[in-house]
């Protein structure tokens, strides 16, 4: 991976988007229903794209918008639906695209009064605590975010009646159904004018009833007793306002240190390829907040919808991986009200440490593909009682077993790493230190490069039979994986193990990169023969297609 010269560095006026020029394109670009490029695409999460490219323009909203709202009643779904949006400026203008339509359906679609900013985890929280009490009326949502991506971006993803994101079943019919609208020129979205929806839209308080149950998942009474100084970059997300209800509410020492909400994120310092990105688990986005880490015990950051987390302590920002070992450990070890059968639930790209956890705990591990729409259902069925994966994302359940989201949720892990510094008096690098000198110490890499249309979709057809060799990196393959162990869903891609490494290759669900995993239980150097054989298979497998 090439680090762009400025990489961590200060944005500077260059590096910024023309707002209203990409806020002009969403209004005046209409996308090209023939290239393919243009159409909508649900990839891991939702459909992103940007107006200035045609791909996240007011008719790929309206067209989704009315899928959805066809979907819902083909599904029997009679209860509201929950709109949300997160900072970047696309949200805003397809926000109210989507009420727009929504309303004219005849859904009851609530909103954050005042139109504030909902994170992606407020609104899977909301979703089931609806349907907890109204089986005959069940609620679904929609959230507008692009999550970490840059801020020319938009994005938009569908959260069904269980909360998480939507099934590939749903995303397919939505997808298929609104490039069908686009076809048509938009004939068959109905809408209403802006101020005739948002007067009909139900205005709610999603803060409120969030932060008031935050308790029931994080001991916010140790964080407190220790006196935990905590830290919040928001990154100029949707969870600014979250903040001081928390602080104020459990009585916590919490400092918010960019309050900043700017639609340029003209305040980020640029990620490694140069980009503003607001990745909360890059050390290069993160710079803000690591010159500040020895004013906190804990710090934080989150992206701008808020399903990720970035935890910083004294010993600088968590590798994810490590740090979601550190949570499912502690989890498991510190929840006397848990479930003795509840099993652990990783993604196949997320650490082979988490493997090993699971063994010394004793408990079950299912492992998924990429998507946390894999994790839902046994999260809602009381199954798993973490879920993780390796970009920073994860959830967990409440202390008395019971589901709390089944989404994302970048605010628990973030609080949790106070809990675990007030509990045990050992910060997060301190006891990722413990796992690693006892079950082992990897070196985990994961690489993106550009890639087309067509070699993703390479990518995603990989099979056994394009690994030839028996060996890797000079030890036995012992697994070749194109489907996951835990559910037997296909991965889209390709991963292969020995006893003491492995790497995967798949394409992006979401931009247009593939993406490289590999991982050594050796050292660095075993780390890049593992990361060599992958980018030569890789580059075959292109080369033998033609692409």
């Amino acid at each position: 991976m090439t680090m762009h010269p400025r990489a961590g560095a200060p944005a500077g006026v260059d590096d910024l988007v023309n707002i209203p020029r990409l806020m002009a394109a969403y209004y005046q670009l209409r996308p090209d229903p023939a290239r393919a490029e243009q159409q909508v695409a649900f990839g891991t999460s939702g459909h992103r794209g940007c107006a200035l490219d045609g791909s996240f323009n007011e008719l790929h909203i309206r067209a989704i918008c009315q899928a959805v709202a066809e979907y819902r009643t083909g599904q029997g779904l009679g209860g509201p639906l929950f709109l949300a949006m997160d900072t970047h400026a696309l949200s805003e203008a397809a926000w109210g695209s989507a009420l727009e339509v929504l309303v004219a359906n005849g859904l009851e679609v609530r909103v954050q009064q005042g139109r504030g900013y909902t994170p992606t985890p407020v609104v899977s929280h909301a979703i089931l605590n609806h349907n907890r009490g109204h089986a005959d009326a069940r609620a679904d949502g929609i959230v507008i975010t692009p999550s970490h991506n840059p801020p020319r971006d938009g994005g938009i993803k569908y959260n069904g009646p269980d909360g998480g994101p939507a099934s590939a079943e749903a995303t397919r019919w939505i997808q298929d159904r609104a490039n069908a609208l686009i076809a048509a020129g938009g004939a068959g979205i109905v809408s209403l004018s802006f101020a005739e929806a948002f007067e009909r839209a139900v205005a709610c308080d999603y803060v409120e009833a969030y932060v008031a149950e935050l308790g029931d998942v994080v001991d916010m009474a140790a964080i407190r007793k220790a006196g935990i100084r905590i830290g919040i970059d928001p990154l100029g997300g949707a969870g600014l306002a979250y903040w001081p209800h928390i602080a104020e509410r459990y009585g916590l020492d919490i400092t918010v240190v960019n309050p900043s909400q700017d639609p340029t994120f003209a305040f980020m310092t640029l990620d490694h390829d140069g980009q503003i990105r607001m990745d909360c688990s890059s050390p290069y986005c993160m710079a803000n907040l690591l010159a500040m880490r020895d004013d906190f015990d804990i710090a934080c950051g989150n992206d701008p919808d808020y399903d990720r987390h970035g935890i910083v302590d004294q010993d600088g920002l968590m590798d994810p991986n490590h740090y979601l070992a550190v949570c499912i450990h502690y989890l498991f070890t510190h929840r006397p009200r848990w479930p003795a059968t509840l099993a652990i639930g990783k993604t196949l790209v997320s650490s082979s440490l988490i493997d090993r956890v699971a063994a010394h705990l004793g408990r079950l591990l299912l492992e998924v593909p990429v998507g946390f729409k894999w994790y839902v259902q046994d999260l809602n069925d009381g199954k798993l009682g973490f879920v993780g994966e390796e970009s920073a994302g994860a959830s967990f359940l409440r202390m008395d077993g019971e589901v709390w989201s089944t989404d994302k949720d970048g605010f628990i892990p973030s609080l949790l790493a106070a809990e675990i510094l007030a509990v045990t008096g050992l910060t997060p690098h301190q006891y990722y230190e413990r796992l690693a000198t006892e079950l082992g110490r990897p070196v985990y890499r994961r690489l993106d490069a550009p890639a087309s249309l067509a070699q993703k979709q390479v990518l995603a057809r990989l099979d056994r039979s394009d690994v030839e060799a028996d060996t890797l990196a000079g030890d036995p393959i012992v697994a070749i994986l194109t489907r996951a162990p835990g559910n037997g869903a296909a991965i889209g891609g390709l991963k292969v193990v020995t006893e003491q490494g492995w790497f995967a290759a798949r394409p992006s669900g979401t931009e247009q990169v593939y993406k490289i995993y590999a991982e050594s239980f050796r050292d660095q150097a075993h780390l890049e023969q593992l990361i060599a054989e992958a980018r030569q298979l890789v580059s075959a497998t292109f080369a033998k297609a033609g692409v």
